[in-house]
């Protein structure tokens, strides 16, 4: 275990990880530090940023998600998507803009060598298990972390492949408590504010089930929590409305700033309430 007290924890979404970076602007402003970053999937992403430089990751993901174009990751046609799963019979794109993105803007190779300690967490396939990456090369984990089944690849790293962090954990908030955190951040992405309810379309059986799947670990360990821990969920600001089919639209990056923005006036005024903080300052 190590020293951590204050834990940043980035839940997985894919382009709805744009809050996380509204969040991330809010928590900056508040003069709030972390001594540790927990992240899956997006959030992984994320997180790899603030790991490196805590005192401008909200700025740098600002620009990284907007004028670099989150969607871009994943770009090609409607062809070229389909010829990539013909390919290679599992996935519609590669890892390869991905990788660029973190090889081009975070300058750490390694996770060791980030300025905050740094946890991400991918699923893997052969011992179908939950991996946590914590020492190492730092773009193949963040890239396991990421691998969306079906969308991307999966990452080998040895002699193992690797799935997306969140079919394990969506949010690890267990996972920074096990580090030694006492208080935790957690950065999410609005599904966890959305109730669900039973299904009512065919369309709907699949994501109900899913969001179960995703939920339930978390809901979990957020109900057997140390009395003398405190964990604050930052909002997104989306009113617990619902995403319906939206969130199946996995390259539409058309709301990024309207989340950042939105998630970042609803996490400054959270945190203007908190006691024995500095009031934000603004920008």
């Amino acid at each position: 275990m190590n020293d951590a007290k204050t834990a940043f924890v980035l839940g997985g979404g894919g382009l709805l990880g744009a809050h996380e970076v509204g969040m991330l602007r809010a928590l900056t402003e508040a003069g709030i530090r972390p001594d540790l970053i927990v992240g899956t999937s997006v959030g992984a992403f994320n997180g790899a940023f603030v790991a490196a430089d805590p005192e401008n990751a909200a700025d740098l993901l600002a620009e990284a998600w907007q004028r670099e174009g989150a969607g871009s990751v994943f770009a090609g046609s409607f062809l070229s998507r389909v010829s990539t799963l013909i390919r290679s019979g599992t996935h519609l794109h590669s890892t390869e803009l991905l990788a660029t993105a973190l090889n081009a803007l975070i300058p750490a190779d390694r996770i060791e060598d980030l300025a905050v300690p740094f946890h991400c967490v991918a699923a893997n396939i052969e011992r179908a298990e939950a991996r946590w990456f914590t020492r190492g090369p730092l773009v193949p984990a963040v890239l396991a972390s990421c691998a969306v089944p079906g969308v991307l690849p999966p990452v080998r790293i040895g002699d193992e492949h690797f799935y997306d962090g969140g079919l394990v954990h969506s949010i690890p908030v267990g996972r920074a408590l096990r580090e030694g955190a006492r208080t935790v951040y957690v950065l999410q992405v609005g599904r966890v504010e959305k109730p669900l309810t039973a299904p009512t379309r065919p369309w709907q059986v699949g994501l109900v089930a899913f969001e179960i799947a995703r939920r339930h670990r978390f809901a979990e360990e957020m109900a057997e929590l140390p009395g003398d821990v405190t964990v604050h969920v930052l909002p997104t600001g989306s009113n617990g409305q619902s995403a319906g089919l939206s969130q199946l639209r996995y390259r539409d990056a058309s709301r990024v700033e309207v989340n950042i923005e939105r998630a970042y006036a609803a996490s400054r005024a959270y945190l203007s309430e908190l006691p024995d903080l500095p009031k934000p300052s603004g920008r």
